[in-house]
């Protein structure tokens, strides 16, 4: 099996990180610029950096963000936040980034998913997908998890897999910020499903939560924010342990 991935994301508002629980209560985590070079020496596999508040007159401005990231780091790097067409995509890959996600824009317009792949390939669009669990069912949600859809979040990744998709990043609203654990059992559900990678978000508090991620789905990468922006995980140890725990990861 492929070496399982970790992958440190920057929610990026106003130029600077922030980091909230269940996608409120944001507080500041530092210059984005900064950590990507702390991530990059501690062994990250890939960096994601999505601008939250993004508006179209804020994409240059995040353009130049993405010059500033791709001159100082030497592994693959995620960018998202207003992508709503092809030029953007274009903008932003001409900055550097390497791959794009989607998310409200890809509901909006399915179609979009595949005019990306179509000019820069499906390794280039990560789709991603919040989802928080209502009456027994995983419901997508947009615009930054404030708008709940009628969709629902297997039939949306298999969907968008289908329209040209090349990577799933599902971030459990349950879970996320609250350091009690990824959603093993949506997590588990997509990825088993579809039949490209998936990287779980929401939830990481605890190296146990990457164990057990890796061990009971098949996720290839797990993505975290709040414990690696302050702090309380290095992911030097933590590949350490995973490795001591018979996960093979890149040391």
């Amino acid at each position: 099996m492929l070496k399982r991935r970790i992958i440190p994301c920057l929610d990026i508002k106003n130029g600077r990180t922030v980091k909230g629980i269940n996608f409120i209560n944001l507080r500041d985590a530092g210059d984005p610029v900064e950590l990507a070079k702390i991530y990059v020496e501690q062994g990250a596999d890939e960096l994601a950096f999505l601008d939250i508040t993004a508006t179209v007159e804020k994409r240059k401005t995040f353009a130049e963000l993405v010059e500033r990231i791709a001159a100082e780091i030497n592994i693959p790097f995620t960018v998202g936040g207003g992508i709503d067409n092809v030029d953007d995509v274009s903008l932003l890959v001409g900055a550097g980034a390497d791959k794009v996600t989607i998310n409200s824009s890809a509901v909006r317009r399915p179609e979009l998913i595949s005019e990306i792949a179509a000019e820069f390939g499906s390794q280039c669009v990560v789709v991603a997908i919040d989802t928080k669990k209502t009456d027994d069912d995983w419901i997508v949600y947009v615009n930054g998890g404030r708008t709940e859809t009628k969709l629902n979040a297997v039939e949306w990744a298999l969907r968008a897999e289908e329209l040209g998709a090349g990577e799933i990043l599902l971030t459990s609203m349950n879970s996320d910020g609250t350091k009690e654990g990824f959603s093993i059992d949506i997590t588990s559900e997509v990825s088993s499903r579809v039949n490209i990678p998936v990287i779980a978000s929401g939830g990481a508090g605890r190296m146990e939560h990457f164990r057990d991620v890796f061990f009971n789905t098949a996720c290839s990468a797990a993505l975290a924010a709040s414990i690696f922006h302050f702090g309380e995980i290095d992911i030097r140890d933590l590949k350490r342990y995973l490795n001591s725990e018979n996960i093979s990861v890149r040391l």
